[in-house]
């Protein structure tokens, strides 16, 4: 496995493949959610490469940039353990140069949700994903049904520009009890984790309500916040029932629909969604 640090370095290991090239975009903080990413992409493909940047440019400014976990060294053992061939691991100034001046605006889709609690935070996160394609130029990116809404700026971003790759969704993986696997997970203490588990229990019983027969959305609302604010230490940002193309929120349950939440367990924020209908 070797460890890229410049994009020369990476556009040079990159015209050395001669297959197919699986691209795994991580902040590093390893999980067995990203390793499940980095085993897709394997299966599909000749070579594979995973980024470990985490980006400054996609968190704001009263977010955790500086705190943001790191382990840089276990990640490494990870990606080794599962075949990796190449890790690019550049510097801020490499991937942000001096007069670096560009970024995308994926439009509308960026708005609501997080898009609303975080300003700015979709700039952020296509610009650096945009790079990435750019220099990598991967046959196939994947990423992960998590983060619902950076699947669909990705997805958007990628059909708009013409970028030449394919993008794979990969299905969120959680721990026992139904926790979304996240980097952000380290921050919570043992009480906090505990009631964590009320956004997975909050998405439960919107399945429930949806096979059951219930199709007014509000009421979808209004039973899953009221579920996770049982949680003294839970304070909820938004429950979200929505197109999943679109992600407005519906009035009906029609067809298919995302529902999202997001929630901050003591200091910590966390996201998480299931489909419905699909």
């Amino acid at each position: 496995m070797q460890v890229l640090t410049s994009v020369a370095e990476v556009r040079a290991a990159r015209g050395a493949v001669t297959g197919s090239v699986g691209l795994v975009a991580t902040m590093g903080a390893l999980h067995e959610g990203h390793l499940t990413l980095v085993r897709r992409a394997r299966e599909a493909n000749d070579c594979v490469f995973v980024s470990i940047f985490v980006n400054p440019r996609q968190f704001g400014p009263n977010e955790d940039f500086a705190a943001y976990p790191r382990d840089t060294q276990r990640d490494l053992e990870l990606l080794q353990a599962e075949g990796v061939e190449y890790v690019f691991m550049p510097s801020v100034e490499a991937v942000y140069p001096e007069g670096f001046g560009t970024s995308v605006d994926v439009g509308p889709i960026a708005e609501p949700l997080e898009g609303t609690h975080r300003p700015g935070h979709f700039f952020g996160v296509a610009t650096v994903v945009l790079k990435l394609l750019n220099i990598v130029q991967p046959t196939r990116a994947y990423f992960g049904r998590k983060d619902a809404q950076q699947l669909a700026v990705i997805r958007g971003m990628v059909r708009d520009l013409d970028v030449n790759v394919e993008i794979v969704p990969v299905d969120t993986v959680r721990e026992p009890g139904g926790l979304a696997m996240s980097s952000r997970n380290a921050y919570l203490s043992p009480a906090e984790r505990k009631a964590a588990l009320g956004l997975w229990n909050a998405l439960s019983l919107a399945r429930e309500m949806w096979t059951r027969g219930a199709r007014d959305a509000e009421a979808f609302r209004r039973r899953m916040r009221e579920l996770i604010e049982e949680e003294e230490l839970a304070r909820v940002d938004y429950v979200s029932v929505a197109d999943p193309v679109t992600l407005r929120e519906v009035e009906r349950i029609q067809g298919p629909v995302l529902v999202s939440l997001a929630v901050r367990i003591g200091r910590t924020r966390l996201i998480d969604n299931v489909t419905l209908g699909e």
